[in-house]
């Protein structure tokens, strides 16, 4: 949902800057194939108008049509699509997929909760679809807001919302006591930091902004950090990074300076960072010689810090142009943010949304 959430916000305050109601539908439930998964989501003003998808194309004219209906009743329900290739008017689709439907008020707990993905933690929304009432909100910090019952399920629910949220799981419905549970996941907006500014660096910036990212662009030279709109950008040398730029561990880190002194820098500044990913483009080669260079200073990158560093960066798509390597480049961050391994789904075995298990060792 990270992804996502800065569009559903911005279209959630558009809406109600006009006066107009907005429904929020989720997907709650996916059997057989679909599009998308548990957790996908997509606005429906009163007015018809919508903002992201819950599947490829396949529900979202009737959904606008459910969602509005249910404005109109002014309460939360469940509408389930069964829809499979034999259907004529849903061709190419195929699964069961079950959405969960709600007015969203602004600073509602529903509009607060969507808010707190701009944090740096995960929290939990578990909300009661049958065989109980309620919802609840298990924060970040492990405060609690909402209440579900009968009470003993409530207690088994702020357990499981407890071991997602520690576990970075995805959104998914469960039984719980006999009763239906969804338990959503508010993930942080991922953040990409590009250290250097150059001609490759722009296409690299745009596309993580299209992907959802956060995106900061760090170089000494002011006439570089020009023109990258929807960035933050930050105008420092090395010895100036700490004191101008703290890296997280939502952080993902492309060093690309194409000046080996500075790359080294910026390179061990990443590293002693807890930063979850540090790319540096160029051959291995390249490398080698920048990490033989830090050797010689006295920094000997430790083994878990290694496990985070990759080069060459991206899947291995023969990217030649910037364009490319910055395809290349954000698709392995997002296969590895999401425990995928990155390969031609054509050889996968397993179903296209399921993850494989990952040694960050094994793959480098």
């Amino acid at each position: 949902m990270a992804n996502e959430t800065p569009m559903l916000l911005a279209a959630l305050e558009a809406a109600w800057a006009e006066g107009r109601q907005t429904a929020l539908a989720t997907v709650v439930r996916v059997v057989g194939s679909a599009y998308r998964r548990e957790g996908a989501k997509m606005l429906v003003r009163e007015d018809g108008g919508s903002a992201c998808m819950i599947s490829g194309g396949c529900l979202e004219q009737e959904m606008i049509e459910i969602a509005m209906q249910i404005l109109a009743r002014g309460r939360s329900e469940r509408t389930v699509f069964d829809y499979n290739e034999e259907k004529t008017w849903w061709p190419g689709c195929g699964g069961t997929v079950e959405v969960w439907v709600e007015p969203v008020e602004p600073q509602g707990v529903v509009h607060r909760w969507l808010l707190s993905s701009l944090a740096s933690e995960p929290s939990v929304m578990a909300t009661v679809l049958g065989g109980g009432e309620g919802r609840i909100w298990l924060r970040a910090d492990g405060s609690v807001e909402g209440q579900v019952t009968p009470s003993e399920l409530e207690s088994q629910v702020l357990r499981i919302a407890g071991q997602m949220a520690s576990s970075a799981s995805r959104p998914t419905t469960r039984y719980v006591q006999e009763a239906e549970v969804f338990f959503d996941l508010s993930s942080p907006i991922p953040e990409l930091v590009l250290f250097g500014a150059g001609h490759d660096a722009k296409p690299m910036a745009n596309q993580a902004l299209v992907l959802g990212f956060g995106v900061t662009v760090v170089d000494a030279r002011p006439e570089l950090l020009q023109g990258f709109e929807g960035c933050q950008t930050i105008q420092a040398a090395h010895e100036e990074f700490s004191h101008k730029l703290t890296l997280t561990a939502r952080h993902n880190v492309v060093v690309m300076n194409h000046h080996l002194d500075i790359d080294r820098q910026s390179l061990r500044f990443a590293l002693t960072s807890p930063a979850r990913y540090v790319g540096v483009l160029g051959p291995r080669g390249r490398l080698e010689k920048m990490l033989d260079a830090l050797k010689t200073e006295g920094f000997v990158p430790s083994l878990e810090q290694l496990s985070r560093l990759r080069n060459p960066i991206g899947l291995d798509i023969g990217a030649e142009s910037p364009e490319e390597i910055a395809v290349s480049a954000l698709a392995e961050i997002v296969a590895l943010q999401r425990g995928f391994r990155g390969g031609f789904l054509n050889d996968k075995k397993l179903g296209i949304h399921d993850a494989m298990s990952l040694d960050m060792n094994t793959l480098r």
